[in-house]
């Protein structure tokens, strides 16, 4: 039996958690069984198939190093982590290619777009003047803003009615849109809070904030339980594929 199998792209610190880390737990919330679930990380890639897998999670962690969109890093409060940078934008590649759901959080929405060739606010307290406070000081899983959907075809739209109230945990931010992606979601200040494939494709949904620490509201745990849907979907084509190999 080929069992569904999903990449969750992670820090190495992330990934020592296992099955504590608030990304497993929220996606065993939302209805995935821990045999189904693989933290990855830079050590990983020498052996990783992504042929094996039905989907991937790009999670949050450390800044995209500035070189990557043409940028010489500007402030001591950016902290890079080229390995893993290097890791997931091959990994990306492989899992688009291979026309994969994508979901990414935080970093790996930031991460995504630069990958498509867009930009990044290197400090919004620097390179901008937010008006509101996108790095909360209160807990993780405490909202501190509401987002606002701007696309009623997203799936994004289709997951939340109208907006929703998100907490905060990043000094960074999208500047420039990536090729192939469009916002569907902004907070109330203007800064881009989600985005999703702009053309034909499965799946590809990123968001700014961190609903694994929210897991716990339902409208949260359904962006979980819209991923593994469309992981399911992914598998079950793969497994089809399998079993038409085997006939043969």
């Amino acid at each position: 039996m080929v069992l569904m199998k999903i990449a969750l792209s992670v820090a190495e610190k992330e990934k020592a958690k296992g099955a504590d880390s608030p990304y497993f737990k929220a996606l065993v919330a939302a209805g995935a069984s821990s045999e189904e679930l693989e933290p990855v990380s830079p050590p990983d890639s020498r052996h990783l198939r992504l042929d094996d897998f039905d989907g991937v999670l790009f999670a949050g962690g450390e800044d995209v190093d500035p070189a990557f969109y043409g940028e010489e890093k500007r402030y001591d409060n950016v902290n890079v982590n080229r390995a893993r940078d290097e890791f997931e934008m091959l990994l990306l590649e492989r899992a688009l290619d291979r026309r994969l759901p994508i979901l990414g959080i935080c970093r790996g929405t930031q991460m995504i777009n630069v990958k498509f060739g867009g930009t990044l606010y290197q400090d919004l307290a620097s390179d901008t003047t937010p008006e509101l406070e996108h790095k909360q000081r209160g807990s993780r899983s405490e909202t501190t803003h509401a987002v606002t959907l701007t696309d009623p075809d997203s799936d994004l739209a289709k997951t939340f009615q109208g907006s929703c109230r998100v907490n905060s945990l990043h000094h960074q931010a999208i500047k420039r849109l990536g090729h192939g992606l469009k916002v569907t979601a902004h907070s109330e200040d203007g800064l881009v809070e989600a985005v999703e494939a702009a053309e034909d494709y499965p799946f590809l949904m990123a968001v700014q904030w961190h609903p694994e620490e929210l897991a716990d509201l339902p409208e949260q745990r359904k962006l979980f339980e819209k991923f593994l849907l469309k992981c399911r979907e992914a598998w079950s084509r793969r497994a089809g594929r399998a079993g038409q190999g085997q006939r043969a």
